[in-house]
């Protein structure tokens, strides 16, 4: 019996000896912990923060938990549990005061960082950024480029340590667009426009896509991300130029319909405030759909 119990407690370890490996290499290579711009690099500083502030309460609990399950184990017949419930003020102050204190911690620590990563805020106002424009659709994203006046489906090239300025939107239902190795996520809502600041300081291949759910092509409704450099962007812009197919009302309108796994599709040319236009038109149909406030004149 007692061999069968070592086998089974053996076998059990293993797995989660297993399970610890694989899931610990798969946190090492995330972008939390290998962030590849100034933004992620500061969200994950400051998560790594918390953390540690958090476990002054977390580490005690668990050996806590660890000797109560020992100290109370069913084959330790020494063992009673009387516990006194009277009220005993040292305790009382240990157990309310270390958590309050924790939370006043966190929130002047959290203050400042709160507006240091406003995605609105410049990362440097002495440079110009890049500008992009990010629509996002049933079940895909739309980038465009006006000061190049090229659009691409479903993939974003950035130059390495160039300010880029994303102006969000949706042509859809709400949408979430999250790049984990550059910035956190920023919502795309219908009729708004958010905006969202992010620099790579690395070249490499980074995954972006929606995370918010948008109904039936939210899965695969993903983007990649290209970070080169000024040389690498520039030859991407011409092989973008060199495409046949231009972004006009007609094709875009053909785009916006929903569609699932679109391929990366290069637009060289784009209709004119094609990006003002999709938040305007939400507009008019808000103020079509709003009753009229106007009073009735009296017949005379």
């Amino acid at each position: 019996m007692r061999q069968t119990l070592a086998y089974r407690f053996k076998g059990i370890a293993s797995a989660i000896a297993a399970a610890l490996v694989c899931a610990g290499c798969g946190f090492l290579t995330s972008p939390v912990v290998d962030p590849n711009g100034p933004i992620a690099l500061t969200e994950r500083d400051l998560l790594f923060k918390a953390v540690a502030i958090m476990m002054i309460v977390i580490i005690p609990v668990w050996v806590m938990a660890a000797l109560f399950m020992w100290r109370y184990r069913g084959t330790n017949r020494g063992a009673r549990y009387t516990p006194n419930l009277a009220y005993y003020w040292p305790v009382e102050i240990l157990v309310w005061g270390v958590p309050a204190a924790i939370i006043v911690w966190l929130g002047l620590h959290l203050w400042h960082n709160t507006y240091k990563l406003d995605p609105y805020s410049a990362i440097d106002p002495s440079v110009e950024p890049l500008k992009v424009e990010a629509v996002a659709q049933d079940w895909k994203w739309l980038f465009i480029y006006p000061e190049q006046n090229i659009a691409v489906v479903n993939e974003l090239v950035l130059p390495v340590n160039t300010p880029v300025s994303i102006q969000i939107t949706s042509d859809t239902v709400m949408n979430s667009l999250l790049i984990p190795a550059l910035a956190g996520q920023i919502y795309a809502m219908a009729g708004m426009r958010t905006e969202l600041h992010v620099l790579a300081d690395k070249p490499g291949h980074f995954w972006g896509r929606n995370a918010q759910y948008s109904g039936t092509g939210f899965a695969d409704q993903q983007f990649e991300v290209i970070a080169g450099t000024k040389e690498d962007f520039d030859a991407w812009v011409d092989k973008a130029k060199g495409s046949g197919d231009t972004l006009d009302a007609a094709t875009y309108e053909k785009l916006a319909k929903p569609s699932q796994k679109v391929p990366v599709t290069y637009y060289s040319g784009v209709a004119p405030n094609l990006f003002d236009g999709i938040i305007a038109k939400y507009a008019r149909n808000d103020a079509e759909l709003r009753p009229s406030t106007a009073r009735a004149e009296p017949a005379e």
